[in-house]
């Protein structure tokens, strides 16, 4: 858009969205000329996912075997997590070993297993890339799918943190036989093998641990097996190594996401409205365990092809063009509408102007 004037006033959507992606990209062009590490790009994803998975090792080790606390494991743990989050959604867009299918795949693989909460990420591939197509409308199932556009309430809260949880709420809310056939078909597809085990051993360590809990009020102790003990001793290291740090994690990241996307009433490929900005200062306890998604996820519907450690490193100039463009941030009050993108205020000038006319 060189030589187009940059005030948001003359420009439509479509061209504000471009200034955005120009400005942005040739702060990646200028990054990647200043520091030329970054021009290698394959290598730096493979580093990164190396650090993220020998971080997740080095903590469960440390807490296994002493050294430290099960609160500093599990909050590292889902720290590292998030990075092979990021790292997932590059592979997602083909950003790392492009040509080059078996370490493509592996990195694939272990960005899985280091978080087992999650679908199958050659799945959510197509569901990912479906959402920046129908990004804001029914069809988006992987943002509706974590509950954006549903009202605020228990359901979402519930449903926000824990992936079994959301499809068992739609199992019980759908309204035939076929309907909840194709969920349970569906939730079976996505999530087998690694989520369906990760999300029924939190459940056991949960039940197991209430009943413990009521148990003990009660006065009247559960004599458990030998057999019972040994496998919970297993679940109790694993909750605090892998499947606690991916509950955190995983409700972290969809609080962010499904709250910074709109819904219901987004223009069709208007990337303006699909999604705002959420970087206020009270969401950094969200954001640290979700790598500043809030906060830099909205270049990315913007400028889709760059890694996201490029995306951190440009979030300044992003955040200045994107505010001068007309991008919204920190509008709490999609709280209360469910994630439309219109407001009671602006539908009510339309309205007068409306009538004025």
């Amino acid at each position: 858009m060189s030589g187009t004037s940059a005030s948001p006033q003359r420009l439509n959507a479509s061209q504000r969205s471009a200034y955005i992606r120009e400005v942005v990209l040739a702060k990646g062009v200028e990054l990647r000329e200043r520091y030329p590490i970054l021009k290698h790009q394959d290598a730096l994803g493979a580093g990164i996912l190396t650090f993220a998975l020998a971080g997740m090792v080095g903590s469960a080790a440390l807490y296994m075997t002493g050294h430290m606390a099960w609160w500093a494991c599990l909050l590292l743990n889902a720290f590292f997590a998030s990075l092979t989050h990021e790292l997932e959604h590059d592979l997602i867009h083909s950003m790392y070993f492009r040509k080059q299918k078996v370490p493509h795949n592996l990195m694939m693989g272990l960005v899985w297993l280091a978080r087992p909460s999650t679908i199958n990420p050659w799945i959510r591939r197509h569901l990912h890339l479906n959402h920046h197509k129908v990004s804001g409308s029914e069809t988006d199932m992987e943002e509706r799918a974590i509950t954006n556009g549903e009202p605020w309430g228990i359901a979402r809260f519930l449903m926000i943190g824990d992936n079994m949880m959301s499809s068992f709420i739609r199992l019980l809310r759908a309204k035939t036989r076929v309907q909840k056939i194709s969920i349970i078909q569906r939730t079976l597809k996505v999530y087998a093998p690694l989520a369906l085990m990760h999300w029924g051993a939190w459940y056991v360590f949960l039940g197991f641990h209430a009943a413990n809990g009521v148990a003990h009020l009660m006065g009247a102790p559960i004599e458990w097996s030998a057999t019972t003990l040994s496998v919970m001793q297993v679940i109790d290291i694993a909750a605090v190594v892998i499947i606690g740090p991916n509950v955190l994690r995983t409700f972290c990241l969809h609080f962010i996401s499904s709250n910074m996307h709109y819904y219901g009433d987004v223009e069709p490929g208007n990337v303006m409205q699909q999604c705002q900005v959420l970087n206020a200062w009270w969401l950094w306890p969200l954001q640290a365990f979700c790598f500043n998604f809030g906060s830099s996820h909205g270049i990315h519907h913007f400028v889709v092809k760059e890694p996201f450690y490029i995306r951190q490193l440009t979030v300044s100039v992003g955040h200045k063009v994107m505010r001068e463009m007309g991008v919204r941030f920190n509008d709490f009050g999609t709280f209360a509408r469910a994630n439309r993108f219109e407001r009671g205020d602006e539908v009510a000038a339309e309205k007068g102007r409306t009538a004025q006319a």
